[in-house]
């Protein structure tokens, strides 16, 4: 799946919920679009997990947004 393929309105609601609060709350001052835009394969990729696959992981998906840009963006 290519990155330019994606955009935030196709991913179901919960997902684009979790993100934009977590951008909301991390990301004040920048372009959360522009943020985002570059990882949403990873946050597809994290979405299409189960949860005893997340679990595994030590994740609820909750943790996905933080997990996912927890290299440029407080937790």
């Amino acid at each position: 799946m290519a990155d330019q393929d994606l955009h935030t309105r196709f991913l179901p609601v919960t997902w684009r919920r979790d993100l934009d609060l977590f951008l909301a709350e991390h990301a004040a001052g920048m372009n959360g679009y522009m943020i985002s835009r570059k990882r949403l394969a990873s946050l597809v990729e994290m979405y299409s997990l189960s949860d005893s696959e997340l679990a595994a992981m030590g994740l609820a998906r909750k943790d996905i947004p933080a997990f996912v840009f927890e290299d440029i963006l407080p937790g």
